[in-house]
């Protein structure tokens, strides 16, 4: 494992490097979706998702978008409210549920993926060929990583509840 030099300051470390790269960039995205669609990013991205997988079950739908389920089935709700995904019981188990795009949702991710693959790829455009395939490489190697850090680490829950910051030690 080769070693690096610590991070001297917040703009070192990579996690802070890539939020502000999601910021500056997604908000393209966000100025799309929200401006022009309608929708939320968190919205768009159960949207793609089952554009690409096709329908799901909520907690599939939540794994494969990395969103917990309660913020998922929010974000659900209102994707049925606006008449973009479609809640589907399978004949006899009225305990699961299948999500899946209406025709409107469709629509909407047939007219909006290609202007979010436009961003990425002027994005991308800063970097060579080489660079961009090595770039997907380590993401996915970051992203292993990450996975099994998560897996790994023995960590509080997060209390998402509104309180106040808890007193310095």
């Amino acid at each position: 494992m080769p070693l690096h030099a610590p991070p001297r300051t917040l703009d070192d470390l990579l996690l802070y490097r890539t939020s502000r790269l999601l910021s500056v960039a997604g908000s393209m995205v966000i100025r799309l979706c929200e401006g022009r669609f309608g929708i939320t990013r968190r919205e768009w991205r159960l949207i793609a998702t089952l554009a690409g997988h096709g329908a799901l079950g909520s907690s599939q739908l939540a794994e494969h978008a990395q969103l917990d389920r309660a913020r998922t089935s929010r974000a659900v709700s209102s994707l049925v409210e606006k008449g973009l995904v479609s809640r589907e019981q399978p004949a006899g188990d009225r305990r699961h549920v299948l999500l899946r795009l209406t025709a409107r949702g469709t629509k909407l991710h047939a007219e909006l993926y290609p202007l979010v693959c436009a961003i990425n790829t002027e994005l991308l455009g800063a970097l060579d060929t080489a660079e961009a395939a090595l770039l997907d490489d380590m993401l996915q190697r970051l992203h292993a990583r990450g996975e099994a850090m998560v897996a790994a680490a023995d960590l509080p829950k997060a209390d998402r509840r509104r309180r106040e910051a808890p007193a310095a030690r």
